[in-house]
């Protein structure tokens, strides 16, 4: 395991379905790569930052507990995933150096000192980390606030990455589960893409890597079939989260590509100077 020597990238991962952690299919097998990929290119990181789709607020709030387990916000699924756990430390320290940022952003922010790791953040760090023994800090953040002031919000945020913190948003490429239970029943995990997926996720991959933000920040409105995609928009509203957190007009590079259910695309991005490093380390 090497020490933090540069910059880390900030991440956006899709975590799809919560039985990925039975169920692992290409991303699972790939977050299982991505973890040690991270300590051997760059360093094991101090903390993780998880800002998740399923861990909403009014305004900023850190949950700065001593200790997490895993939050099993779901049901209906195989009996076994609620057997599975991940009981991280936390990182209350790392709580008064993000207050501090987001402050000086002129951002609001709360402090709790309460924990608990909610799917989007415990399913993917289980296979980067298995051991549980890197610190997480979960954000909880606004729904309502829209993606270019979120992507302030990731700005205040960048000085952590030069700190050994890996920045991470948790959510979901695409996210209608409308058309993944079409008609009464879940559609086959293996099912095709749809071409109203392809096309957006390929707008999405196109306009990143152009950095090609205020195209971006206007997605609903710009990019193809973008409310049928995300009826509510909060499973990739942390895109713009670790988008931010790179730095202003950063460009993002596309790390795993892959599909369930035809429809939820399981993209994962990184930004930053170590983005290609680490998309050929994870490969």
């Amino acid at each position: 395991m090497g020490s933090i020597m540069e910059r880390l990238p900030t991440l956006f991962l899709s975590h799809g379905s919560p039985m990925t952690a039975l169920e692992p299919r290409e991303a699972g097998a790939w977050w299982s790569r991505l973890g040690p990929a991270i300590d051997a290119a760059i360093g094991r990181p101090k903390a993780v930052l998880a800002i998740s789709a399923h861990s909403l607020t009014r305004e900023p709030v850190l949950l700065a507990a001593p200790r997490h387990e895993a939050v099993y916000d779901f049901g209906g699924f195989d009996p076994k995933l609620y057997t599975l756990r991940y009981d991280a430390p936390g990182a209350p320290e790392l709580a008064g150096r993000v207050q501090a940022l987001l402050a000086a952003a002129g951002l609001p922010v709360h402090r709790v000192d309460e924990g608990g790791l909610d799917h989007g953040i415990w399913v993917p760090l289980r296979s980067m980390w298995p051991g549980a023994d890197v610190p997480v800090l979960p954000l909880a953040w606004p729904p309502n606030w829209p993606p270019a002031r979120l992507y302030e919000l990731g700005q205040a945020l960048a000085p952590l990455a030069d700190e050994g913190v890996l920045i991470v948003g948790s959510g979901s490429i695409t996210h209608n589960l409308g058309r993944v239970f079409s008609q009464g029943r879940m559609s086959a995990v293996d099912r095709p893409a749809t071409p109203e997926s392809t096309a957006f996720r390929h707008w999405f991959l196109d306009k990143t890597a152009a950095a090609d933000w205020p195209a971006l920040f206007e997605y609903r409105t710009k990019a193809p079939h973008a409310a049928l995609m995300h009826p509510t928009d909060e499973h990739l509203l942390p895109f713009y989260v670790a988008a931010g957190a790179a730095g202003a007009g950063t460009p993002g590079r596309r790390v795993h590509d892959s599909l369930t259910f035809g429809d939820l695309g399981m993209d994962a991005y990184a930004f930053g100077p170590q983005a290609a490093a680490l998309a050929d380390a994870a490969a």
